[in-house]
């Protein structure tokens, strides 16, 4: 078997999808983009891929190696998440020949299904009583939502006060009937870290996620002292490498590497088995479609330490398209009582709705992450 031919779709609302075809008719689904940067990823894939036509595509850690190995530079978000998109496509391909879920050809699954959550709140967060009960209707009992707003690397408590007035509202309103995570999505600065961190603490949150952005992760050595609330990273490191010293450094509870921009299927299990080494949880990053979600249902399978699953079901991002538009639902994602079900079809588990993605692909997108500036004028962390 050879891989003949191969197409890129960029469809809504954020997404890019790749489609790899081999000489014997089977199809594998990629999901490689980067969020605001799709059009850049689609020229590294491009670029890779050329490389890869008329090779074997059961090859898969060869072909790892080749795309990320033979680049005199490597890493970074544009390149490991072209790579991760192509991997994803040759393991949906070697699945489907093998008429198995990609799971069962990585040793198996450890479970049947993983807990889940909804995200809540918006970019700026509010209204969460309101927008929270909306998903726990729906059979959620875990939500994320931004902790803030922009801050300075030094703000008002005001500001704090206002955090703390949601996040307490929140408990207040649903007791311990839902657990919640809080998202500071590396906006917050480190002396402003140590506040909020702190005073979230008695609201029990279930983790605090990116409290620093990745460049200042030494940080994490003072701010895991400050509370006992598990911090968790990963949604901007990119490959085993980059979650080494982390991991080393043991300041880091839970694990966050996404598996359409950390290298795909083949890196994010190696990632997940170190973590484990040191008791770290797993719960990897997919506000995305539905091939990076089953991507990483592939890898929970699998994964003792996997604990809870992102998904982007309602999200804020998903204004024109959301992730079941563009999968067969009744063979794709079954959510029930807060979980996921690993999907069981062959390869990647999901059934694609070609049609659709064609489609949709005719429309496209220019999505861009807001740009926000403090009110001195100076450019402000989203």
């Amino acid at each position: 078997m050879k891989i003949v031919s191969y197409e890129l779709f960029k469809v809504p609302p954020r997404w890019l999808f790749l489609k790899i075809t081999t000489s014997d008719g089977i199809i594998g689904w990629g999901e490689p983009v980067i969020e605001g940067k799709a059009d850049t990823v689609k020229a590294a894939v491009i670029e890779m891929m050329e490389q890869l036509i008329g090779k074997n595509p059961f090859h898969i850690e060869d072909h790892w190696n080749m795309m990320y190995r033979s680049g005199f530079y490597r890493g970074g978000p544009i390149l490991m998440s072209a790579i991760a998109g192509i991997d994803q496509a040759l393991w949906d391909i070697k699945g489907k020949f093998y008429n198995a879920p990609i799971y069962e050809l990585m040793g198996g699954a450890c479970r049947d299904k993983i807990k889940t959550y909804a995200w809540v709140g918006g970019d700026r967060p509010s209204d969460l009583i309101a927008s929270t009960q909306a998903v726990v209707n729906t059979g959620f009992d875990t939500v994320k939502m931004n902790a803030s707003e922009e801050l300075q690397i030094i703000d008002s408590y005001k500001k704090v006060d206002q955090v703390i007035e949601r996040i307490g509202a929140l408990r207040d309103h649903f007791g311990d009937t839902i657990d919640f995570g809080i998202d500071f999505h590396g906006r917050v600065h480190k002396p402003m870290a140590k506040v909020l961190i702190k005073e979230l603490e008695q609201f029990r949150p279930l983790f605090i996620e990116e409290p620093i952005l990745p460049e200042q992760n030494d940080a994490l050595k003072v701010l895991s002292q400050l509370s006992s609330t598990p911090i968790a990273i990963g949604e901007r490191m990119f490959s085993r490498w980059d979650f080494k010293t982390a991991l080393a450094d043991g300041y880091v509870d839970i694990i966050q590497p996404d598996l359409s921009h950390a290298g795909g299927i083949t890196e994010v299990k190696k990632i997940a088995s170190m973590a484990e080494a040191y008791d770290v949880a797993l719960a990897p990053h997919c506000p995305l479609g539905p091939i990076a979600l089953a991507a990483c249902l592939q890898v929970d399978a699998t994964s003792y330490n996997a604990f809870i699953q992102e998904q982007s079901l309602g999200i804020h991002y998903n204004e024109r398209n959301d992730m079941l538009d563009y999968v067969i639902e009744d063979q794709s994602f079954t959510y029930e009582n807060g979980f996921l079900h690993i999907p069981k079809l062959p390869g990647l588990g999901i059934e694609i709705n070609e049609e659709y993605v064609r489609e949709m692909s005719k429309i496209g997108h220019q999505w861009k992450n807001p740009i926000w500036r403090h009110a001195d004028g100076s450019i402000a962390e989203w």
